[in-house]
């Protein structure tokens, strides 16, 4: 499998806002991502940026090109937030951002859990985010291919049910140029996290990954793609120790590794390094495999191990 993780420290919560702390150590960053990449291969580091009616704004972590070294390359989000609807300048930001990172990325995701409509931190809360997606995938992977970049095109979602679980396939409906062009479909996803799990942890996972190939990408026409982890973590704080994060993340990544010949998961990306404010019990600002003094809790290990034992 290809493991990556998101080395920053800011995270989105809940509110639209975002939870920050300490300022990051590139130094610091850098050293764990050796630790963590191990000498496995290839390791994503998830990097963030986001078009608005302004323009474009810096990557988080800040400068995130300086990790793609010693076989890590980018896994590199590019969030639609335009106010206007601006699509045909969100597809220029795309191919500016092919132009700048395509020699050290990966995969470059369109938009950021687009399906979530209230909260302005995601991409579902923009107007024409739909629009910005497909066109978005059609004119990356176009300009991808005439540079001459490999570099995989994706988009993601959280988990869906319901009237929801239609939204991959409302995408692909009557747009033929836009499912050519996809390479992955990623999913963020946090059990256990913002509402108690009912059950096995690794049951409810494996049933999970299960439902959105089969029942999301399929009727889709995108059963064929790979299927990536593109977040999920399980933070420390009141009530949530570190012990048990270690064993989430264990029990996840197995699940993972199980099942990823037959619903075809190809990756993980945990989420995330280090806590935004370790000082700070709220919910949002704990999700770190260290403290935000990049001390490590037991969870780093179990990762470390995990990479060595799975990846490569």
């Amino acid at each position: 499998m290809l493991f990556g993780i998101y080395p920053g420290g800011a995270t989105g919560d809940d509110t639209g806002g975002l939870a920050t702390g300490p300022p990051d150590s590139p130094d610091r960053i850098s050293a764990l991502l050796d630790e963590l990449q191990g000498s496995t291969g290839p390791f994503l580091v998830r990097a963030y940026t986001a078009f608005k009616d302004t323009g474009g704004t810096p990557t988080t972590p800040a400068d995130a090109a300086r990790y793609a070294v010693r076989g890590r390359r980018l896994d590199l989000v590019a969030q639609y937030q335009s106010a206007s609807g601006d699509v045909a300048g969100y597809c220029a930001f795309l191919r500016s951002l092919v132009e700048r990172y395509g020699p050290v990325t990966a995969t470059l995701q369109v938009t950021e859990e687009p399906n979530v409509t209230d909260n302005p931190v995601l991409d579902g809360c923009y107007p024409r985010v739909r629009e910005a997606i497909t066109a978005g995938v059609v004119a990356a992977k176009a300009h991808a291919r005439a540079l001459g970049h490999d570099l995989a095109v994706g988009v993601n979602t959280t988990p869906l049910f319901g009237p929801a679980t239609s939204f991959l396939a409302d995408l692909t409906d009557g747009d033929p140029a836009f499912a050519d062009a996809l390479d992955y479909v990623g999913l963020d996803f946090f059990p256990d996290v913002f509402r108690p799990l009912d059950g096995d942890l690794a049951d409810g996972v494996a049933g999970l990954l299960a439902h959105h190939r089969e029942n999301v990408m399929a009727p889709a026409g995108l059963a064929h793609l790979p299927l990536h982890v593109t977040e999920h973590g399980w933070p420390t704080g009141p009530d949530r120790s570190p012990r048990r994060q270690a064993e989430v993340v264990d029990t996840v990544v197995r699940v993972l590794a199980e099942n990823a010949e037959r619903l075809r998961l190809t990756g993980y990306t945990h989420f995330a390094l280090r806590d935004a404010d370790s000082a700070n019990p709220g919910l949002f600002h704990n999700f770190g495999l260290t403290t935000d003094d990049y001390t490590p809790k037991p969870a780093f290990h179990a990762y470390r191990a995990l990479v060595a034992e799975l990846g490569g």
